[in-house]
């Protein structure tokens, strides 16, 4: 794995004033902190998947399918983070993907020192939420994650939590509308999903460990019953034994696992991989076989055309050692590995830490030849 330092530091960003973009850095550098653009505000059916993986510790992570990068960044906020006229944040420090804007981190996944994952992934049509109300616990939706992440220890806290705000559609500025999702919250206790609906704010229990994006869960779990013949081993001939069927290649077992990329086929084939899964327990066969589960359902360039004329692909992968509180990502571009470790930023400190997301292709050098004399 590589970890994300640039010139062996690390970029910060400092509470109201961003102090590392102070006038004396150069123009080049200064844009290095710069978002590529702004959130849209056009509506727009993005399409993600969110999955769990549990070895000897739990893994968590996410895919973001989309067709044009925000700037996003692994973004390290610390305890008690007190961000410019805003809400401070809870005693426990986060490490995520996100958007920072204005000195906020707008998160997209995170995962605290506690061990509490949460993903927010596109709900549009169904997500509705609350106005504000005088005297009720008022959370927008955009700084759920954040809420949520740096005040509850674990997910029961989440859970109850939850039951008690009110999600609104409170505006983070004029020009980002509020996003419509729902969400993944997840640890060692269990794995839910949270949606904001008609019928008010629901928690569901996740078994599958998997959410993507529409229908509504309870309808994506239903649908797995629709494949419950579907299996890893070979098929047997129950439909005429005495008729000549051969098995004429592996795999036969899973004919019939959904393969296009709509958001309800990803939650079935991604929940099929995550339950088949096998791989040695340690760090490394771990957080590889959760890239290999996500990469299941990942999206390469040409295959979706958007509304506007783009082509979605994923973006990037992440996966989140939540017992260690490391982060790892891969992006389109780049294959390897970048591993942010939590507990090397100083999460007592005041100001957010921001590691830039390596947006070039990296690639090994060969191993050493072995020179075969008796060829």
């Amino acid at each position: 794995f590589c970890p994300d330092v640039r010139g062996g530091r690390k970029r910060h960003f400092y509470g109201i004033n961003r102090r590392d973009l102070r006038d004396n850095k150069t123009e080049k550098q200064r844009a290095a902190f710069r978002p590529e653009a702004a959130p849209p505000e056009e509506e727009s059916l993005p399409m993600c998947t969110a999955v769990t993986y549990q070895t000897q510790s739990l893994y968590c992570g996410r895919n973001l399918d989309y067709d044009r990068s925000y700037g996003e960044s692994v973004v390290v906020t610390p305890r008690r983070f007190a961000p410019p006229h805003r809400r401070p944040s809870g005693p426990y420090a986060l490490i995520g993907m996100g958007h920072v804007r204005g000195g906020y981190p707008l998160y997209y996944d995170a995962v605290n020192e506690k061990g509490l994952y949460m993903a927010g992934l596109n709900f549009v049509g169904n997500a509705v939420y609350e106005k504000d109300a005088p005297g009720a616990d008022n959370v927008p939706q955009y700084a759920l994650i954040l809420r949520i992440l740096s005040e509850c220890a674990d997910s029961g806290e989440a859970c109850a939590r939850l039951r008690q705000l009110r999600l609104t559609d409170t505006l983070f500025e004029a020009d980002l509308p509020a996003a419509q999702l729902h969400w993944m919250l997840a640890d060692r206790r269990g794995c839910f999903a949270v949606e904001s609906t008609r019928e008010g704010l629901q928690i569901y229990a996740d078994p599958a460990g998997v959410l993507t994006n529409n229908p509504p869960f309870p309808q994506q779990l239903f649908a797995l019953n629709n494949y419950c013949r579907l299996s890893p081993d070979d098929p047997e001939n129950r439909w005429a034994p005495e008729l000549p069927l051969e098995l004429y290649s592996r795999g036969l077992g899973g004919l019939g696992l959904p393969g296009d990329l709509s958001s309800q086929s990803r939650f079935i084939r991604a929940a099929f991989v995550r339950h088949h899964s096998r791989s040695g327990s340690s760090e490394e066969e771990s957080v590889h076989q959760m890239f290999h589960i996500l990469g299941a359902v990942e999206q390469p360039d040409g295959c979706c055309r958007t509304e506007s004329g783009g082509w979605e692909r994923t973006l990037y992968s992440t996966c989140c050692n939540t017992e260690r509180w490391i982060y790892y990502y891969t992006t389109y571009e780049d294959r390897q590995i970048t591993a942010v470790e939590g507990y090397k930023t100083d999460i007592d400190g005041g100001f957010l830490t921001v590691y830039p997301m390596v947006s070039r292709p990296r690639f090994h050098a060969p191993c050493p030849p072995v020179i075969d004399k008796f060829s």
